[in-house]
């Protein structure tokens, strides 16, 4: 195991000893340029998001090349074809919410056997992105959504089609194998282009569209079923991902620091994008042949070197469980999956018990669903900015040089200080709703009330759920994707868990006490992150200082292989 870790630390290093040798820094890929005064829709608002106080952090000069070459506006579009990819990830889970008694009645099949599509689909939202983060980090971004995406078109054509219980169940795990990939991959590809002390405005504007799902996802499901028949909720999807896919493989570039360092270098040919092609096509024009021939050689030197150093096989999942087993992380994965059972748990059993208590119909279910959403939306947009916010006090306060052009020094920064504290506040306000709002649905209250307690509940659980995120990406920069797939196993697999159960124990505790238990359940979560603020900045140094010795060890054994066939 120690060997997976030693090998992510070392191509981090060998990525940052080759980028000093990069030399063409002039100018990003050819993707769009969203500039300050263009009014362009969603890509404005999230780089309205994304501009909060920048400017105001404290910067420090520093020598050698920047943490990337793509520019404010480039940095923003990334994040919004991001942003727009992880939507998938939860739409497909929650537009289907509100068919689920349709679908019980179709199937002819009981409401607890259609909650384990439900369970199924949080399976394998828990298995997947430790594949595809992995391969992710092993041969770059693009690869990995590409196929993703492919997976995720061959299961929603298929969920259309079909017409007996076992291919909803199967289909659905191949539908969230296809689409939860996304998380990993936008995590990674944020750790790419953001720096840390930037990083978490970036990170929660790359969550904005996976936290809209349970917000439109609801929403949509309850039109389509309810004026188009449940089947068109899957071919809505097959169209949205369709437009995702033209529009991602014709403008995203390669971001990953493993194929094209800080975005200098340009990746294979067959991993450019067509932006990008044509924009090295009107570069290699204005060159005079000598040029343009020098120049290519250096490319295929650059990605040659690149390429020695990424080792191809097969994605391994154990990369992701190792990270589960670091003292830190387990205990921060830990206290994420037991706020995400109570925020899954959530919407579980909302349209039952709304059927229940005010007699909805699939339309009013979903809409059901939108102050939960909304308030997740919010949190993923004010977090950040948070982040950033106390990241930038707590520097002042030690004297601590914020460098965005190159990034920080995390190895001296108090980060888990910086990042958790805000988690506290968010969490106290959570409990409390989550223990209102199961005696309000015992009492059968005005339905406002419970209304008003999802909003409360999305917006305090996403703000925790976020910072978890932020943090475990400023842990494992050199393997991002898979950082966040750990994340994912951990907290799916408990969620898919709490689904499974949930309505057993409505129908045994009574809805009130119920979610009483889960809100006790998470009381018992605080001290985790109070002794991770104070142990685990000894844990970090701790792994620090053994990665780097492995890493000597292992260069010294090079050495003396080579002095060995040198002398042979």
């Amino acid at each position: 195991m120690e060997d997976t870790n030693t090998e992510s630390h070392h191509d981090e290093r060998s990525l940052n000893d080759h980028e000093s040798k990069s030399i063409d820094t002039t100018s990003g890929p050819g993707i769009p340029e969203v500039h300050n005064d263009q009014n362009v829709g969603i890509v404005t608002s999230l780089g309205g998001i994304l501009d909060a106080d920048l400017e105001g952090l404290a910067t420090v000069a520093s020598e050698g090349l920047p943490h990337t070459i793509f520019t404010r506006g480039q940095k923003r579009y990334i994040t919004f074809m991001v942003s727009w990819g992880g939507l998938f990830s939860s739409i497909s889970a929650n537009i289907y919410l509100p068919a689920l008694n349709t679908l019980a009645i179709h199937l002819h099949v009981s409401s607890e056997l259609i909650n384990l599509t439900i369970t199924s689909y949080m399976i394998f939202q828990a298995l997947s992105p430790t594949i595809f983060g992995d391969f992710a980090d092993m041969t770059g971004r693009r690869p990995a959504y590409i196929i993703a995406f492919i997976i995720y078109l061959g299961a929603n054509i298929g969920l259309a089609l079909q017409n007996n219980y076992a291919a909803l169940l199967v289909l659905r795990c191949v539908q969230s194998a296809g689409s939860s990939g996304t998380i990993a991959l936008g995590s990674g590809v944020i750790a790419d282009i953001a720096t840390p002390a930037e990083r978490g405005t970036y990170m929660g504007a790359a969550f904005v569209g996976p936290l809209v799902g349970p917000a439109i996802g609801p929403i949509l499901g309850g039109i389509l079923s309810q004026f188009l028949g449940w089947r068109s909720i899957f071919w809505f999807l097959v169209i949205a991902a369709a437009l995702y896919l033209m529009v991602f493989l014709i403008t995203f570039p390669e971001t990953g620091r493993n194929v094209v360092g800080n975005g200098s270098i340009p990746p294979q040919t067959w991993n450019v994008s067509l932006m990008h092609y044509l924009h090295l096509r009107q570069l290699a024009k204005q060159e005079d042949p000598l040029s343009r021939t020098t120049s290519h050689q250096s490319r295929l030197d650059e990605q040659s070197a690149l390429s020695k150093q990424r080792k191809l096989r097969i994605p391994n999942p154990l990369k992701a469980i190792h990270i589960v087993f670091e003292k830190d992380v387990g205990l921060l994965l830990l206290f994420n999956s037991l706020v995400f059972v109570v925020f899954y748990d959530i919407g579980a059993t909302l349209p039952n018990q709304f059927k229940a208590i005010y007699g909805f119909n699939d339309l009013q279910i979903g809409l059901s669903f939108l102050p939960f959403g909304i308030g997740c939306a919010i949190a993923a947009i004010i977090n950040g900015r948070i982040l950033d916010w106390n990241y930038r006090r707590i520097a002042r306060a030690i004297d601590f040089p914020i460098d965005l052009k190159h990034g920080d020094n995390l190895r001296v920064f108090p980060l888990e200080r910086a990042r958790l504290q805000m988690c506290f506040p968010h969490l106290v306000i959570g409990i409390l709703a989550v223990l209102s709002y199961g005696w309000t649905l015992h009492a059968r209250a005005n339905l406002a009330v419970p209304l008003v307690l999802q909003f409360v509940m999305g917006l305090t659980f996403v703000s925790c759920t976020n910072t978890i995120s932020t943090i475990l990406v400023d842990l494992y920069p050199s393997c991002p994707a898979t950082a966040t797939a750990a994340n994912n196993l951990v907290r799916c697999t408990m969620g898919a868990g709490g689904t499974a159960v949930i309505q057993l124990m409505i129908n045994a505790m009574g809805v009130g006490w119920c979610f009483s238990f889960l809100a006790f359940m998470l009381m018992a979560a605080v001290p985790l992150l109070a002794i991770m603020m104070k142990q685990g900045p000894a844990w970090r140094e701790e792994r620090f200082v053994r990665l780097e010795k492995a890493d000597d060890n292992r260069k010294q054994t090079e050495k003396a292989s080579s002095v060995a066939r040198s002398q042979a």
